[in-house]
């Protein structure tokens, strides 16, 4: 069944909030310097020492537990001891965990040292892009006004929208159904019943919405090599608004917490 038991909803909440966690852990090793393979050995073993496995390493073959993805770099980027973060660069870290038998995702775009005044604008637009997407999560919508609420906003904005790439549902396997496009028509595609879980995830371009694979097989980028913003946060769907299960509130305070140190 898609929607979820009440039951159901609090096992997910708890594998959300370990994912929310660790992005937290690791995001405040996100410095100049710092290689995308030491992020992803801290994250694998806080997700295991508070209970959890990675959700993602072995999926379909995929060899790690973060997503590292630099710049251009949409998602899916393969941590690596050659990928040495620089000042100005941005990093999405995309995590999954299984816990108690329920996964957890979640993403988030880190600044590293000094970022320009117009990226970090891109970073701005696309959380708020996510929030705008979130708001439309309610029983009496449909997939597609929550694509359009994220679509909308992006491109009033200047920016495009990833059109091959999509959010989805998410219990007991990290991608159930139904899928969840950052764009669309209001009034549009499968009907939004309280209890759904999603995964709600715009991954937004600075310049053309086109991507290419890289030749790893997993990386995606951007195909003008301009680039890319991902935030992503698991919600339940409710009658009046969407439950957010997962958070950015541990992510923002460590960052708050470094700056002011």
């Amino acid at each position: 069944m898609i929607e979820k038991t009440e039951e159901e909803i609090e096992l997910l909440r708890q594998s959300a909030l370990l994912v929310s966690k660790t992005l937290a852990e690791v995001g405040i090793l996100v410095r100049p310097g710092v290689t995308t393979y030491e992020l992803d050995v801290r994250a694998e073993e806080f997700i295991r020492d508070n209970g959890g496995k990675p959700a993602f390493k072995g999926y379909r073959g995929f060899p790690a537990t973060l997503c590292t993805s630099v710049n251009g770099q949409v998602v899916h980027g393969i941590p690596s001891k050659n990928t040495v973060l620089k000042d100005g660069d941005i990093v999405s870290l995309d995590c999954g965990v299984l816990l108690n038998g329920y996964c957890g995702d979640s993403a988030y775009t880190f600044e590293v040292g000094e970022v320009n005044e117009s990226t970090r604008r891109l970073l701005r637009i696309t959380k708020e892009c996510l929030f705008k997407g979130i708001e439309a999560a309610t029983a009496k919508n449909r997939i597609g006004d929550v694509g359009y609420a994220v679509q909308q906003h992006a491109e009033s904005n200047t920016y495009s929208v990833v059109r091959e790439l999509v959010g989805h549902g998410i219990g007991t396997q990290v991608h159930e159904k139904p899928d969840v496009p950052n764009y669309g028509r209001r009034g549009t595609g499968v009907k939004l019943l309280k209890n759904m879980v999603l995964c709600i995830e715009p991954m937004i371009n600075k310049g053309r919405r086109h991507i290419v694979e890289e030749r790893d097989g997993w990386t995606i980028r951007t195909k003008d090599n301009e680039p890319s913003a991902h935030f992503e946060l698991t919600v339940a769907v409710g009658d009046q608004r969407a439950d957010t299960l997962s958070t950015f509130a541990f992510i923002e305070e460590k960052l708050k917490f470094n700056l002011a140190s």
